[in-house]
């Protein structure tokens, strides 16, 4: 039997949509807040990254209170969000490069008209930055076509077909956004992120469940592989 016909972004966001609506775009934060933002968020939760940013927040006034601030308070005050010696440090350096470049207004406006590959060779050029949180800082703070490729995008694309398995999250950004109108890239995260999370689990994904198990082509290595993941 012959495997799945892949279904292209475009199909896919609809089946997903249709299952469960998504909430239209509107903007987050800041460009610097994200960058903040989306470095606590590393190997962690959304809930822990959520109160390590909460507590940053209470306890200093602004971006130059924390560059300023002792280190070892700094690492107690987002400990929440785990590996605070290393976040700690990188956000130290992520800040000073930030202030160095925008000035003591902290203006990141620029982002807003700066030709989109060079606002992304701008945002990577920054201390800890790769492309995921390039294209977050994009697309969430300022709706620019960018799609960021985290955990979730790249197993469940992966998993679709629509990117090679020998393809590494950083290639996926290019070749995932090649594959749709600009304008779905927003939808296109947001709806594989929420599926990754609720069905297309990592190591038990719940097949059965799967609005598009009929078209994927890893389905059927699934059932036969892992008998015991439909939940």
């Amino acid at each position: 039997m012959s495997a799945a016909k892949p279904l292209r972004p475009t199909a896919i966001i609809n089946r997903l949509v249709k299952e469960a609506p998504l909430t239209p775009w509107r903007p987050t934060h800041d460009p610097v807040t994200e960058l903040v933002l989306t470095l606590l968020s590393q190997n962690t939760s959304d809930t822990n990254s959520g109160r390590a940013f909460q507590q940053l927040l209470a306890r200093y006034p602004d971006w130059d209170a924390v560059l300023a601030a002792d280190p070892d308070e700094l690492e107690d005050t987002i400990r929440p969000g785990g590996l605070a010696p290393t976040k700690a440090a990188r956000m130290r350096d992520l800040l000073a490069q930030l202030r160095e470049r925008l000035g003591p207004e902290w203006d990141a406006s620029i982002l807003a008209t700066m030709p989109i590959r060079e606002a992304k060779e701008w945002l990577v050029s920054l201390p800890g930055i790769g492309p995921k949180t390039a294209a977050c800082v994009l697309l969430f703070s300022l709706g620019r076509p960018a799609l960021p490729v985290d955990t979730h995008v790249h197993r469940v694309s992966q998993r679709l077909g629509l990117i090679d398995a020998k393809v590494n999250a950083v290639k996926a950004h290019d070749a995932l956004e090649a594959q749709m109108p600009t304008a779905k890239y927003y939808d296109f995260h947001v709806s594989i992120i929420r599926h990754g999370r609720r069905v297309c689990h990592a190591r038990r994904p719940r097949c059965s469940d799967c609005v598009l198990r009929d078209r994927c082509p890893s389905a059927a290595d699934f059932a036969a592989a892992l008998p015991s993941a439909q939940e």
